[in-house]
């Protein structure tokens, strides 16, 4: 038995007094239900590196068999346990320094069903300039994704994933590490899955680094979505937005809750998060629970929001005045609410992949 294993074993189930666990008990996400379990028969999904043209990489190296640990503590519940089951399903995406590339990266992840998990370890090198999109697909029973990435001095990282599973359930954990003044775009575009449970976790622990965190979600028929995001102010200088957009339809249920920490001696961090939900139907609902726990006094700024409401009436009277249908006018009022973040991910091209990659559930979220 290894340590993650002999880790997982030794704690007790988590409560969900921890704001964590609240919306969705860990027993809800297990792939079998038994907190106790570790699955043995546990595949890896299908993985393809290209440039989102389908064009060869060159220069980026992704290895195989390399088992990285997560490079700094978040919930010793999912980090031991993803670690025990992928540890033989662990991938390491090398970017050297100083390289770069006009073309965004493409990780495709093909899910097959049963369950299955995979680590993807990134490494980007000083100076480097990149923008990954991570795409996840296909039928699912349960996937448990666990992403970690380092970024290096003066690096420029961008890194998107988006979730188009058919059904099942999934796991995400991401632990990115931000270098010296290094930049960091992080989006998440989510229109899949029947239920997500992610816990994504930033750490600004070296002077001058900055991180933008971004999300476009829809939720339709009976999903459940909650996402976990915290943003850990360790080092001076520092600087962090996030922003998270949901479009609830059917009998869906969101949630968002973002966990900003400013630690003592974060002097001069500048950090704020604001989430946005909009509900489209009655039996829709949606959660955000914006946190701050500040311990320096000397910064620039910390500030949080939520706001939730329905299609604004004197907007869709205003399409409906122009010749659109309320059904044409409401689709366009969500498709700019979501596309307010998906453009803020990349440049034209990126944009115009994601809006491609989820246009196909927009007809989903009024159901």
């Amino acid at each position: 038995m290894g340590v993650s294993e002999e880790l997982y074993l030794s704690l007790d189930e988590p409560p969900t007094s921890d704001h964590l666990w609240r919306y969705t008990p860990w027993k809800k996400i297990h792939p079998t239900g038994d907190f106790r379990e570790i699955p043995e028969d546990v595949r890896s999904p299908k993985i393809n590196l290209s440039y989102i043209d389908g064009g060869p990489v060159e220069g980026v190296t992704l290895e195989a068999g390399k088992v990285v640990e997560v490079p700094f503590e978040g919930s010793s519940t999912t980090d031991s346990f993803l670690m025990a089951i992928t540890k033989g399903n662990s991938l390491v995406l090398s970017i050297p320094k100083k390289w770069t590339s006009e073309k965004a990266l493409l990780i495709d992840i093909e899910t097959e069903g049963g369950v299955e998990a995979l680590h993807i370890h990134i490494l980007a090198g000083d100076l480097s300039e990149a923008t990954i999109l991570t795409r996840v697909s296909g039928p699912c029973e349960w996937l448990g994704l666990l992403r970690t990435a380092e970024t290096g001095m003066g690096s420029i990282f961008t890194d998107i994933v988006v979730n188009k599973i058919q059904g099942g359930s999934l796991l995400r954990v991401d632990a990115v590490r931000a270098g010296r003044d290094s930049t960091i775009t992080s989006g998440t575009v989510s229109a899949g899955s029947d239920r997500t449970k992610s816990d994504i976790r930033y750490l600004l622990d070296s002077p001058g680094s900055s991180l933008n965190v971004l999300g476009s979600l829809l939720s339709a028929e009976k999903m459940h979505l909650d996402h976990h995001i915290e943003i850990s102010h360790t080092a001076p200088h520092t600087y962090s937005r996030l922003e998270w957009h949901t479009a609830c339809g059917g009998e869906s249920t969101s949630v968002g809750t973002g966990m900003l920490r400013i630690e003592k001696g974060a002097k001069q961090a500048d950090a704020g998060q604001l989430f946005h939900n909009l509900l489209l139907s009655k039996k829709a609902s949606a959660n955000s629970i914006p946190e701050l726990e500040v311990e320096e006094n000397d910064v620039v700024g910390c500030g949080h929001g939520t706001a939730n409401g329905p299609v604004d009436e004197s907007q869709r009277f205003y399409l409906m005045a122009r010749g659109f249908s309320k059904q044409e006018s409401e689709d366009a009022l969500i498709a700019a609410f979501l596309n307010s973040t998906l453009t803020e991910m990349g440049g034209e091209d990126v944009h115009s992949w994601l809006i491609s990659a989820v246009e196909d559930a927009l007809v989903n979220l009024n159901g």
